[in-house]
């Protein structure tokens, strides 16, 4: 399994169902629904991301995922 197959994974786990990690829509939508977490409003996504990364490990891995090859 490829790291970015097993941070998908990870994520999959955390979020308790099969989600898109690079569609923003659904990114932010499981962020609110799921772990209450509103993203802070910045130019894109990554970079709100970028900004609560502190805030849960989900967020950190879903960064890992968008930048991984």
């Amino acid at each position: 399994m490829s790291s970015k197959e097993f941070i998908l994974q990870r994520i999959y786990i955390f979020a308790g169902r099969e989600f898109d990690p690079l569609v923003d829509k659904q990114v932010v939508e499981i962020l609110r629904t799921k772990f209450n977490i509103h993203l802070p409003q910045r130019a894109s996504v990554n970079e709100s991301l970028a900004a609560a990364k502190s805030d849960h490990e989900i967020i950190q891995l879903l960064l890992q995922y968008r930048a991984a090859k």
